[in-house]
């Protein structure tokens, strides 16, 4: 594992360290607005302004990268987003978070991109499968991780505020001090969500309603431990067991899928996950509602990568990366519009308006896939893919998969010639 994971350890540790400031800015700063008296509505739209602000990243990422080369523009852009978690706490407004989510998350995407183009290039051909793994747990781990540093709250909200803004500085270290060369940023292909619509719409229907399920779930779930009488650690504590149910349960229900209908499998995961948010309000207390979550976050975590997988069975190689990247585009816009549509419902139910929402979202996935069961039997398919367990974050770590896939294709080529 040393061997593998060696060439690649200054990019796992800048990784780490960011997800480490990142995942603790996100959780409390809807923690923090709750304390200043916003209302759910106002909370939504903070929350809301980072997801909208990473998926128009997704635009214009490549082209910074291009222009600054990657270490510049990840010393730009960190320097962006810890200077943006210290203006939470001088600049104390509505509007002025809004503006500062958006920059953030504009910024925070750029950084995923530098990381993964850079990890894409530095992989081995015949280890990528294996790197892919090892940074999708850091990756979920830091996330998971970064929940229990909330418990280091003194009472002065100051505080965690510079620990997030440390942790993102600290990740420009190990990045700017490597002498590896820095690899190129290819041009992608444009894609078209006409085209996929026409022949796999189920792809993109997960790909958008699992945005607005996660993006709730990123951006009110604090908010709504909160409120039910959570304290700080209780609420790190519930959002790390959310993401370790999502880590653990990804890998068998993703491995059940590569053997059956994978429409079947998304369907009944989404129907799974929507009965778990409608059981959210009649947990009878705070370990029932953390166990409740756990489970809730292994089926709500697998849809983006099931749906995925779904579209690379359908697509030929050359198409991955344009196609991968327009889902990616979809759960960004999803997530943009998620805690804005989930606070409005908080505003007019109430409290349990979070889980009624993301039953909503989930249930509307789950029909609409049995109906394209149903309408249509037999899909167009190319080489069957594996199911890769992920989190949404660039297109650029996508490149990991369709590379392994295409050197699989030559290898089959290659071999009657070889014979």
């Amino acid at each position: 594992m040393w061997l593998l994971v060696q060439p690649i350890r200054a990019i796992l540790t800048s990784v780490a360290l960011l997800l480490l400031g990142s995942g603790l800015l996100n959780t409390l700063l809807s923690l923090t607005a709750n304390d200043l008296g916003y209302s759910t509505s106002v909370i939504g739209l903070i929350m809301s302004s980072y997801f909208a602000g990473f998926t128009c990243g997704t635009f214009v990422s490549g082209r910074l990268i291009k222009r600054m080369g990657h270490i510049r523009t990840f010393a730009f852009c960190a320097a962006v987003c810890a200077s943006m978690a210290l203006l939470h706490m001088l600049w104390v407004s509505a509007p002025g978070w809004m503006l500062l989510r958006f920059v953030y998350g504009l910024s925070f995407v750029t950084l995923m991109t530098v990381i993964e183009s850079w990890l894409n290039a530095r992989a081995a051909r015949e280890e990528r499968g294996k790197v892919f793994a090892v940074y999708m747990v850091v990756n979920l781990g830091a996330i998971a991780v970064a929940q229990q540093l909330l418990r280091l709250d003194v009472g002065q909200g100051y505080v965690l505020f510079a620990i997030a803004s440390i942790l993102i500085s600290w990740a420009l270290l190990p990045i700017t001090i490597t002498r590896k060369p820095q690899p190129q940023i290819p041009e992608r292909a444009k894609s078209s969500l006409r085209t996929l619509l026409g022949f796999a719409p189920v792809p993109v229907a997960g790909a958008a309603l699992s945005g607005l399920a996660m993006g709730a779930f990123w951006g009110m779930v604090p908010l709504y431990a909160s409120r039910q009488g959570f304290d700080t650690g209780a609420v790190g504590l519930l959002m790390s067991l959310t993401i370790v149910g999502g880590a653990l349960l990804q890998v068998p229900i993703g491995r059940y899928s590569d053997t059956h209908d994978r429409r079947a499998v998304l369907m009944a995961v989404a129907c799974a996950a929507a009965l778990l948010a409608l059981c959210m309000p009649l947990a009878p207390g705070h370990t029932a509602l953390m166990a409740v979550f756990f489970l809730w976050g292994g089926m709500a975590f697998s849809l983006y990568p099931l749906a995925v997988a779904q579209l690379l069975d359908q697509l030929h190689p050359d198409e991955v990366i344009s196609g991968t990247t327009t889902m990616l585009v979809l759960h960004g816009a999803g997530a943009a519009f998620a805690p804005m549509l989930a606070g409005a419902a908080m505003e007019v139910v109430g409290l349990q308006g979070l889980p009624l929402y993301a039953a909503l979202v989930l249930a509307c996935l789950g029909g609409f896939t049995l109906y394209q069961m149903r309408r249509v039997s037999v899909l167009p398919a190319g080489e069957h893919a594996h199911f890769e367990p992920m989190v949404a974050t660039s297109h650029e770590v996508l490149g990991m998969i369709e590379k392994e896939d295409e050197e699989k294709e030559e290898e089959k080529a290659e071999e009657p010639a070889a014979a």
